[in-house]
């Protein structure tokens, strides 16, 4: 308890401070306060705690993560309030999409963790490319947003350029080679490391191999020394795969011939159809027998003409609050 107080007053001042403008702001935007030098840094004079250890995050001596991708305002916590309600369980981990040149959500994140949350970051490169990241052309951006990170001082997940094994984002086979791909990958961590930013999970996160299967996923792969967790990409559809053998296992498989990093389902649901509640059981009974699977991130989304989400559901929401129920989870803070 007097942990949870320490750290609800750390949060707290660092959320005063970052609404009064001292978390930096990217490149191009508007001079002012916002591009000082974040809290902790010790370029600015200020005092520098130790950088959160993340060690039991990354690897938990027990539990479970229970995660939460969902529609609302940035910052929002009344969607996880939402799922939370819905399965009767609170997530230990909120999903947000971030942009390319956009800020560090330092406000979202101490929002997430007062809730008792890890904040989970996918990082989409949109509007840059793997070569122009590694040429060193948004160092400015990376350095500013690395500083944020360990100005705040609390544990954050990012995801780089999730799925990048796929064609479907700019960042994807489509646009980029794995070689430019790990090149921007291992250049951005650098830039962390530079700034001290030892408080991130990195989470490499392809696609599951079944849409793709010509694709080898170790060329895209950065390197032990730059990732944390592998995170993986799988949905159960009506008209694909609706087990974890057909659906993630090839996948599982292919990646542990090279790394045995922790595995995370970093972005999953089940669509609408007579097979849902079995699917959504055989997903948590998966996550819960397998000690390599560390947990779920819920895509709980309306979108692209398919509701995902939970609440909207009531026959999916009782199965899935009945199934996780017994999930204990990671104790995040």
């Amino acid at each position: 308890m007097r942990r949870r107080a320490a750290i609800g007053l750390l949060a707290g001042t660092v959320l005063a401070a970052s609404v009064a403008g001292c978390i930096p702001r990217p490149p191009g935007s508007a001079a002012g306060p916002g591009n000082q030098m974040p809290i902790g840094n010790a370029q600015a004079g200020q005092p520098t705690l130790p950088p959160y250890d993340i060690a039991k995050l990354v690897n938990p001596a027990s539990g479970k993560y229970l995660g939460v991708e969902g529609s609302g305002a940035p910052g929002s916590l009344a969607p996880v309030r939402t799922f939370a309600a819905s399965v009767g369980k609170k997530p230990n981990i909120v999903g947000q999409y971030l942009a390319w040149k956009s800020p560090f959500p330092a406000e979202t994140v101490v929002h997430d963790w007062s809730y008792g949350a890890l904040s989970y970051l996918a990082w989409e490169p949109y509007g840059t490319t793997s070569r122009a990241i590694a040429e060193g052309r948004s160092d400015a951006y990376i350095s500013q947003f690395a500083h944020a990170v360990r100005g705040l001082n609390l544990p954050v997940a990012i995801s780089f350029g999730h799925e990048m094994n796929g064609f479907w984002y700019p960042w994807g086979t489509g646009h980029t080679t794995a070689a430019d791909f790990v090149a921007a990958w291992r250049h951005i961590h650098t830039l962390f490391t530079r700034a001290g930013a030892s408080n991130v999970i990195w989470v490499w996160n392809p696609n599951v191999i079944f849409p793709v299967p010509q694709v080898r996923l170790r060329p895209y792969y950065p390197g032990d020394a730059y990732v944390d967790w592998v995170g993986v990409t799988g949905y159960f559809a009506t008209t694909g795969p609706q087990t974890y053998a057909t659906l993630y296992k090839s996948t599982v498989t292919e990646v542990q011939a090279f790394t045995h990093k922790p595995f995370l389902i970093a972005e999953t649901s089940v669509e609408s159809g007579p097979a849902e509640v079995t699917c959504a059981s055989h997903l948590v009974s998966v996550v819960t027998r397998h000690p390599g699977i560390l947990g779920f991130i819920w895509f709980d989304y309306n979108k692209g003409g398919v509701d995902w989400r939970v609440e909207s559901r009531p026959i999916l929401r009782a199965a899935l609050a009945k199934d996780v129920a017994g999930i204990q989870l990671v104790p995040v803070n």
